[in-house]
């Protein structure tokens, strides 16, 4: 796996990771396409996007945002169908958590799906929630990382 690490910067871009996360929640995972597009999926100063491109088919997408004044929230990551089990999750979260390392944030902590809790914890992630919850219909738990 050689793919490229984009930090998203033009609309062009942040278009590619949007077309990801359609195709991986809302077509695949049935999440109302409503849900899934917010307010922190444009390029600025609140949310810092992160596109991996491997032969120059995007692959994976995902974001960070400010949860509090010292903790990132790893956001909407996600990975096309056909290129999971190779390592691209992984390099697009430790990617993200660079980006906070150099924003000065200290924390990470992300609500990742119930199934890919094992994923989560072999990166250093532990549940902090007492119990698993339901975003967008499906089962979450809540997880942190010490930068």
């Amino acid at each position: 796996m050689a793919a490229e690490i984009v930090r998203v910067t033009t609309e062009e871009q942040l278009r590619m990771g949007l077309d990801i996360r359609m195709k991986v929640f809302v077509e695949e995972q049935k999440v109302p396409a409503e849900e899934e597009i917010d307010e922190y999926d444009v390029i600025g100063s609140n949310a810092h996007h992160i596109l991996l491109i491997d032969e120059g088919i995007p692959v994976a997408t995902g974001r960070l945002i400010y949860y509090k004044s010292d903790a990132a929230k790893m956001q909407r990551v996600a990975v096309m169908k056909d290129y999971r089990t190779k390592g691209y999750g992984r390099v697009l979260l430790l990617a993200l958590e660079e980006i906070a390392r150099e924003l000065g944030l200290e924390t990470s902590i992300l609500d990742g799906q119930c199934h890919a809790e094992p994923f989560y914890a072999k990166l250093g992630y532990e549940v902090i929630s007492t119990e698993p919850f339901y975003d967008a219909g499906i089962l979450h738990v809540r997880m942190q990382k010490a930068l």
